[in-house]
C-alpha cells in the first residue's frame, strides 16, 4: 500500500513538473568546454558530485543533451556522447555550448 502511494506521488510530480520552454529549447548536440589544462569534464552516474564518475571529457567532446535540472547551485544534464549513444551520465551544464 505505501509504494502505491509513493508511485502514485512521484507520477503526480512528474506530470507537473515537465520542462518548460527553456528547457526543450535547450536539448540537441553540445560541445565540451572550458576544461582547463589536462582536466576533464566528469560524467557522473547522476546529477551531482557525490555521484561516481563514469568517464573524464576533454574539450571538444560531442555530447546530446536529453534534459536538465537544478540541483543545488549547479545545473546538471542527462547526456550521452554523440559517437557512443548508449554511455549515458550526468555533466555540469557550464561547460557545455552549443555546437
Amino acid at each position: 500500500m505505501q509504494k502505491a502511494v509513493l508511485v502514485m506521488l512521484a507520477a503526480a510530480f512528474l506530470a507537473t513538473t515537465g520542462p518548460g520552454p527553456a528547457m526543450a529549447a535547450s536539448l540537441g548536440r553540445y560541445v565540451v568546454f572550458g576544461v582547463e589544462g589536462e582536466d576533464m569534464l566528469k560524467m557522473r552516474a547522476g546529477p551531482g558530485t557525490g555521484y561516481n564518475v563514469i568517464v573524464g571529457l576533454p574539450n571538444g567532446t560531442v555530447l546530446r543533451v536529453h534534459s536538465c535540472e537544478q540541483t543545488g547551485s549547479t545545473r546538471w544534464c542527462s547526456v550521452s556522447l554523440d559517437r557512443a549513444r548508449s554511455l549515458r551520465g550526468y555533466v555540469s551544464w557550464a561547460y557545455l555550448k552549443k555546437q
